[in-house]
Order: C-alpha cells, then sequence, then structure tokens
C-alpha cells in the first residue's frame, strides 16, 4: 500500500515537471520570437507639429509619426524612434545610427548628395510669421529685420539666399518652438518656417503672416543612408497608401488645414 501510494506521487510529480518544461519552452519560443523581429529605428526632432511632436504624456506624435507606424507595420518591423535635434540628423544616418529620418524633411538637391530620398509624400511651401499688430507683409518691408530660423532647414538655406537682396538679419535657432518664443518676446521681428507648421501657429498664437513668393522648394521626403535597401520597399508602401486612401485619412487627421 505504501510502495503504491509513492509510485502516485513520484507520477503526480513527473507529470508537474515535465507541464512546467512545455511552459518554459514555450515562454522561451515566445520570447525567441519576439526577439527575432526586426526593429525600425526613426529620427526625428520631435518639435515640428503637426508633423513630429509629444503630447502630454511625453509620447511621440504627428503626421510623420501616424505614417511611420504604417511603414514599420507593413514591414513587419518594430518602430523604434529617437529625438534629436534637426540639424544632427543627417549626421545620425550617415553613422548608421539610425536606419531612416522623418522628420518634415525637404529633400533638397543638396540633402541628395549625402542622403537618400523616398518619393515625396508631402509638400507645403514656406511662411513668414509675424506678431498680429506688425506692419510687416511683404519682402520689401523685411529690410533691417531679424528673421528667425531653425538651423539645418531648407529656410535656413532660403533665408541665406534673401538676405542680401531684401536686407534683413538672420538669426539661427536649432528648435523650431523656440522661433514663436523668439517672436512673441521682441527678440526677433519675424519667423521663417514651413507653411503648414505656420498656419498652425497662426490659429494656435494669434499670429498672421505671409506666403514666401520666391521659393518652389521640393516636397518632404522620408531619409536613408546613401543606397540602404530599404528605399524601393518604402515607395511601394507609400504608393500603396496613396491608392486604398490610408495617405488621405492621415492628412485628414493631422494637415486639414493645410491650404
Amino acid at each position: 500500500m505504501k510502495f503504491s501510494m509513492v509510485k502516485v506521487i513520484m507520477f503526480v510529480l513527473l507529470i508537474g515537471l515535465l507541464a512546467a518544461c512545455g511552459e518554459n519552452n514555450e515562454a522561451s519560443s515566445g520570447s525567441d520570437k519576439a526577439e527575432d523581429k526586426k526593429v525600425l529605428k526613426m529620427a526625428t526632432s520631435a518639435d515640428f507639429p503637426p508633423f513630429e511632436s509629444r503630447d502630454t504624456k511625453g509620447d511621440f506624435e504627428g503626421f510623420d509619426i501616424d505614417l511611420a507606424k504604417l511603414i514599420a507595420e507593413e514591414l513587419g518591423y518594430e518602430l523604434e524612434i529617437e529625438d534629436m535635434k534637426f540639424d544632427g540628423l543627417i549626421g545620425a544616418l550617415q553613422s548608421g545610427r539610425v536606419d531612416m529620418v522623418m522628420s518634415g524633411m525637404t529633400a533638397t538637391e543638396n540633402r541628395k548628395q549625402n542622403v537618400d530620398f523616398s518619393n515625396e509624400y508631402h509638400h507645403s511651401g514656406e511662411m513668414f510669421l509675424t506678431k498680429a499688430d506688425s506692419d510687416i507683409d511683404d519682402l520689401e518691408s523685411l529690410k533691417g529685420k531679424i528673421i528667425g530660423v531653425q538651423l539645418g532647414t531648407i529656410q535656413e538655406e532660403g533665408a541665406e539666399a534673401l538676405r542680401e537682396e531684401y536686407g534683413f538679419e538672420i538669426k539661427k535657432v536649432d528648435d523650431s518652438g523656440l522661433l514663436i518664443q523668439e517672436l512673441n518676446s521682441n527678440r526677433i521681428d519675424v519667423a521663417y518656417m514651413d507653411k503648414t507648421v505656420a498656419v498652425g501657429y497662426i490659429e494656435e498664437q494669434g499670429v498672421t503672416g505671409f506666403d514666401d513668393p520666391t521659393t518652389s522648394s521640393p516636397g518632404m521626403g522620408i531619409a536613408f543612408p546613401k543606397d540602404a535597401g530599404l528605399v524601393d520597399d518604402i515607395n511601394d508602401i507609400l504608393n500603396e497608401l496613396e491608392e486604398n486612401g490610408e495617405m488621405q485619412k492621415l492628412k485628414d487627421k493631422w494637415l486639414s488645414d493645410d491650404k
């Protein structure tokens, strides 16, 4: 009787051990699958609403962020986002620190010498912002004024090209949001920036502005290290998102006031 009871106990313990091993194997398998999932590292400068910024909880949000999530999902990758200053984005690609950049970046010819771009996914142009009571309303009235621009942007290049003809000074900052602070505190007379972003500030901050009539800048693209293998795949995804209406949904969500 005692011998039978011992056998029963040993049998129960053996079953429990086998079940535990099975659970461990399943957990290990699940962990391996998670580890095997490829990571898509993206850099952005999260100071450029409505394209990229942070919400009240500190999480990334914006048109570029949602578009990047769709792209990563289509590729079967896990998206990892790194926030940095705009003028450091190209260097991050060249050093191999990240796989791509989405930061409202215009696909200029100068940038194409150092990185590759996807097809353009948005175009908005440039705008000069002033305080509501300002009498600055055209390029000629910029003479003798201080124009604020963000470092590394196409607006910095544009301001440099216009400075001699229209006789203004340039002040450069490394954060797009600082331009409005500088404007409201009278440290600059005009902020020069992307039109879509400018329209948002007009609505939120009560400033005003006028379009830059001199520019015909290229649109925004996703930037990659030279000869990266992802460009063609992501172009295919961008085309698909245009065709199935998902790109328009994002524009309606984030850029609905864009003219």
